[in-house]
């Protein structure tokens, strides 16, 4: 019966190993939020939304199955409530926001690193950053069903700042199953040289 127990208690805590931890998990997604924000020209309140379905499906990942389980699908309806139909079908189509993670070898993976440098912002962090802790996902309907979209553009915007630094593409960045930490720096939470309160959100 002892040996039972122990072997029990080993398997939970083989499977809550695999979970993302909350500071690990808000900080890819603020990095993937970020880039989508610059990819698809989003306004302050989408990325803020942004964020939170990032964040909310991040912690909800527990291993493999979960990576286009039920978490990804309810992610993208409910970025089908915040995004336009021209920003969902670019968003569709950019595999490393559409399909941002993967795991292997008992770490996740995620692709937006292959596309853009370790530590480049294009925006301040959402208000919510600091505030939100999740859950969104997990209520009935979609917190998000009477999110007001912007316009639909058919052409993509003219851009007004610099686009990234060219770069070759890197391999896709690691997190430690163990201990939740990526092995690139994760953002910091001191405010970044270079930007306003306001930011800017995309190419705008």
């Amino acid at each position: 019966m002892k040996k039972m127990m122990i072997l029990a208690m080993m398997m939970v805590m083989t499977i809550s190993a695999k979970a993302m931890s909350y500071n690990a998990a808000k900080n890819e997604a603020l990095f993937l939020s970020d880039k989508m924000a610059y990819e698809l020209n989003l306004t302050a309140a989408q990325y803020e939304a942004v964020y939170e379905i990032n964040l909310d499906y991040l912690m909800s990942l527990n291993g493999h199955g979960d990576v286009f389980g039920i978490w990804w699908d309810r992610r993208n309806a409910d970025l089908r409530y915040v995004l336009n139909s021209w920003q969902y079908d670019k968003y569709v189509a950019l595999s490393h926001f559409y399909r941002p993670v993967a795991w292997k070898a008992g770490s996740w993976t995620f692709a937006v690193y292959s596309h853009y440098n370790r530590g480049r912002f294009y925006n301040d962090r959402p208000t919510v950053f600091v505030t939100y802790k999740g859950g969104h996902n997990r209520i009935h309907g979609s917190h998000y069903a009477h999110m007001h979209k912007p316009a639909v553009h058919h052409h993509a915007p003219a851009v007004h700042h610099p686009v990234p630094a060219p770069h070759h593409p890197k391999a896709p960045v690691k997190v430690d199953k163990r201990h939740g930490i990526s092995n690139h720096t994760l953002a910091s939470n001191t405010p970044r040289h270079g930007h306003s309160n306001t930011g800017h959100f995309g190419r705008r």
